[in-house]
């Protein structure tokens, strides 16, 4: 059972201070991300030209007004297969998602992802904008005991990404190239900016000694990426 403040809101350890996101610019190849730019541009500008992705879905936002569908894209380059119900926690479920036929499109940047800290990944999902939209400030799921292994990735510094302290107002863009962060316990979003954006982001699990360097927090695990970027 989650632990509990007087004000309804999940307890999680005092050494943990919001908005705050744990950098992965370390753990990656960044010379080769920012390489693969205009390789997934032109891919992205393709689709934007279709106009048949999916739009974002934005369900747990803090603002009740604001916009479920914000009119952002996903290209999804893997997928749960057909009848297999969607679930958001079982991003991590690997055995459940196959590449798509995008996956091949973006050959490139699955080769990429291949080098990323995981032994194994689940969804592998790119979003997209090409006309100044913001995403508005949201949580990706509300159980504090699922914590994601995942990665925020972008080429380029062009995408607003933030992490909101929604009690104090404070927000703090992510300031590099990749990104994991706390999505239960803190809001997230993107601000509006113009021409193209588009960042990705990969699930599943890390690899056993990279997952030795993360410190555990004594409850709440969805924190786990907090209590690393505050340590």
């Amino acid at each position: 059972m989650e632990a509990r403040l007087a004000n309804g809101a999940a307890a999680v350890d005092p050494r943990i201070k919001y908005p705050c996101y744990k950098s992965f610019d370390e753990f990656v190849d960044v010379g080769r991300l920012r390489s693969l730019d205009s390789y997934i541009t032109e891919r992205v500008l393709r689709h934007a030209a279709a106009g048949r992705d999916d739009l974002f879905l934005n369900e747990h936002r803090l603002e009740a007004a604001s916009p479920y569908r914000p009119g952002v894209r996903e290209i999804w380059l893997t997928r749960t297969a057909a009848g297999t119900p969607y679930n958001y926690l079982d991003l991590d479920q690997t055995s459940l998602w196959h590449p798509t036929p995008a996956a091949k499109e973006f050959s490139e940047l699955m080769d990429f992802v291949a080098t990323l800290p995981f032994k194994e990944t689940g969804r592998i999902l790119l979003i997209y904008d090409e006309a100044g939209r913001a995403v508005p400030a949201h949580r990706d799921h509300l159980n504090g005991e699922v914590c994601h292994e995942f990665v925020w990735l972008r080429t380029n510094l062009l995408k607003p990404l933030y992490m909101l302290n929604h009690e104090t107002g404070e927000k703090r863009r992510v300031e590099g190239y990749s990104a994991w962060f706390d999505t239960v316990n803190q809001f997230h979003g993107s601000d509006a900016c113009g021409g193209l954006t588009f960042s990705v982001r990969v699930d599943g699990h890390f690899s056993d000694d990279f997952r030795a360097r993360i410190p555990a927090p004594p409850f709440n695990a969805a924190s786990t990426p907090a209590l690393w970027a505050c340590l």
